[in-house]
C-alpha cells in the first residue's frame, strides 16, 4: 500500500480532511456573503445618487421648463471629473441637447430599468474606459440619461476580491499544516501505543503505555489501561506461580506412585506381561502416564501464551521437518503409512525452537493418529512473499467444517473418534505456540482428511 493510501487510513487525518473542507466551505460562504452584500451596498449608493439627481433635475424642469434644465445641466458639465456624474439631455428623436456625453451611448446592456455601457475618459491625454451605469428618464417629450462612474467601486471590488482569495488561500494552508502537524503527533502517539500494546501481547507485561505527561485524554486513556495492566500482571503472576507450584507439587507424587506401581508390575516375562495387561494394575499405570502427559501440555500451553518461554533464535523450518520426519518414520512404517517432507530451499523464521518442535510433534502425532493403514502424511513447509507456511496434511477422518473453531479450544474432542486416546490439547497447544510466533493457524479440507496451515513471518533474506 503506498504511503499516502495509509496516511488518509488514520481517523486523525481523515478528521483533518473533514476539518479542511468544512473550514474552506464556511470561509468561502461567509468571504461571499461579505462580497455580495459589499457589492448590492454599492449598487443601491449609485442608484440612490441617481435617483437623488433625477428628482433634483425634475424638479428645475418643472419650474423653468427645458431652457433652465440645459442651464443646469451646462452647469453640471464639470462634474464627471469631481464626481463622476453623467448627463445627456435628448429630443424625442435623439438628438442632444445638453449634458457632459456627446452623444446616446453605444453597446449598453440593459439591466431592468438600468443601463451598463462604457465610456472613454481622456486622463493625462490618454483615452481609459470607465464603466458606468445609468438611467433614462422622461420628461414630458424629452429623454434624461442620469448616470455614474462604477469604475473606482469596480476597483474596489477587485481588491476585495483578491483579498479573499488570498485570505481564503492562506487560511486553508495554514489549517492543512496545523491538520498535518496534529495528524501526525496523533499517529505517533497511536504507533508508539500499538508498539507498547504488541509487547505486551507478546508476553511482556511489565510492559506499560508511553505518556507525555500532557494530561490530554490519551493520557487519561493511557493512565486507565496501565492501571488495568497493573492489575493484569499481578493476577497472571499469582496464577502463574499458583499453577507452577501446583504443577510441581503434583509431579513429584504422581512419579511416586507410577514408580511403586512399576514395582509391583513383572520384568521381561512375556508371558506374565500379556497376563496382566489387562489387570486394573496396568489401567492405573496406562492412568498415570495420561495424567502426566496432559499436565506437561499443559504446563506448556500456559508458557506459550503467557510468553515466559519465549526464547527466539533463528531457524529453518525445513531442517526441523526433516529431523521430525527421520523421528517419525519407524512408526509410519509400522502401518504402511507414507511420510514424507514436501519443500526445497530453506525457511528461515525467527521462533522458539523447542516449542516449534513440539507443534510438528502435535501435529504429526495427530496426523498418524488419525490417518488409515497405508495412508499418506505430507510435511510441507515453503516460503510465500513475506510469510512462512508450515502444513501438514493426512487422509483421516479431518474436521467438519462447523467443529475447527472449537477443535482448537483446550479438551475439545470430536464425538464420533471417542476410542482414540488422547485429551484433546495437541491443537491446542498448536494454536499457542502459532500465537506466540504472532502467526495464523487454519483448518483445511483435504478432502479426504486435514490440512493444518500455520503461517509465521518470515525471516527477513
Amino acid at each position: 500500500m503506498k504511503p499516502g493510501a495509509s496516511a488518509l487510513r488514520s481517523s486523525a487525518a481523515r478528521l483533518t480532511l473533514w476539518y479542511l473542507l468544512i473550514l474552506i466551505l464556511g470561509v468561502g460562504t461567509l468571504l461571499g456573503a461579505v462580497y455580495w452584500a459589499t457589492e448590492r451596498t454599492l449598487l443601491v449608493e449609485v442608484d440612490r445618487v441617481v435617483e437623488a439627481e433625477h428628482q433634483a433635475l425634475s424638479e428645475n424642469f418643472d419650474d423653468g421648463g427645458v431652457e433652465r434644465l440645459i442651464m443646469v445641466l451646462k452647469r453640471r458639465s464639470d462634474d464627471w471629473g469631481r464626481l463622476g456624474a453623467v448627463y445627456l439631455l435628448a429630443d424625442a428623436v435623439g438628438v442632444r441637447l445638453a449634458g457632459n456625453l456627446s452623444a446616446w451611448p453605444q453597446n449598453v446592456r440593459h439591466r431592468d430599468e438600468w443601463l451598463e455601457f462604457e465610456l472613454d475618459a481622456h486622463e493625462g491625454g490618454v483615452p481609459t474606459p470607465h464603466a458606468v451605469r445609468a438611467r433614462v428618464f422622461a420628461l414630458g417629450e424629452y429623454q434624461l440619461l442620469i448616470g455614474n462612474d462604477m469604475s473606482e467601486r469596480q476597483r474596489l471590488m477587485a481588491r476585495l476580491r483578491s483579498a479573499a482569495l488570498w485570505g481564503s488561500g492562506l487560511t486553508t494552508l495554514l489549517v492543512a499544516l496545523v491538520g498535518w502537524w496534529y495528524s501526525r503527533r496523533v499517529a505517533w502517539r497511536v504507533r508508539a501505543v500499538a508498539e507498547a500494546c504488541e509487547t505486551i501481547i507478546s508476553g511482556d507485561l511489565s510492559r506499560r503505555l508511553p505518556r507525555n505527561g500532557s494530561g490530554d485524554e490519551f493520557d487519561q486513556l493511557t493512565m486507565t489501561v496501565n492501571h488495568m495492566l497493573d492489575r493484569v500482571e499481578h493476577q497472571t503472576t499469582v496464577l502463574r506461580t499458583t499453577f507452577g507450584s501446583a504443577a510441581h507439587d503434583l509431579r513429584t507424587p504422581l512419579q511416586r506412585i507410577r514408580a511403586r506401581l512399576d514395582s509391583l508390575l513383572p520384568g521381561d516375562d512375556a508371558a506374565g506381561s500379556a497376563a496382566l495387561a489387562a489387570t486394573p494394575l496396568h489401567e492405573a499405570v496406562s492412568d498415570l502416564d495420561r495424567i502426566q502427559r496432559t499436565l506437561s501440555t499443559l504446563l506448556q500451553i500456559a508458557n506459550a501464551e503467557s510468553g515466559v518461554a519465549q526464547q527466539l533464535q533463528p531457524l529453518d523450518l525445513v531442517q526441523l521437518a526433516q529431523e521430525l520426519i527421520e523421528l517419525y518414520a519407524p512408526v509410519a512404517r509400522t502401518r504402511h503409512i507414507t511420510l514424507e517432507a514436501a519443500g526445497g530451499a530453506a525457511v528461515e523464521i525467527t521462533g522458539n525452537r523447542q516449542l516449534l518442535a513440539q507443534l510438528l510433534v502435535n501435529l504429526l502425532e495427530n496426523a498418524l493418529k488419525y490417518s488409515p493403514d497405508g495412508g499418506r502424511v505430507v510435511l510441507r513447509a515453503t516460503r510465500q512473499g513475506g510469510h512462512a507456511v508450515l502444513e501438514v496434511s493426512d487422509q483421516g477422518r479431518g474436521i467438519p467444517a462447523a467443529l475447527r473453531d472449537a477443535a482448537l479450544l483446550p479438551f475439545r474432542r470430536l464425538e464420533s473418534e471417542p476410542q482414540v486416546p488422547g485429551s484433546g490439547l495437541g491443537l491446542s497447544l498448536v494454536a499457542a505456540v502459532v500465537r506466540l510466533h504472532g502467526g495464523r493457524l487454519q483448518l483445511h479440507d483435504n478432502a479426504p482428511g486435514l490440512i493444518v496451515r500455520c503461517e509465521f513471518p518470515a525471516a527477513a533474506s
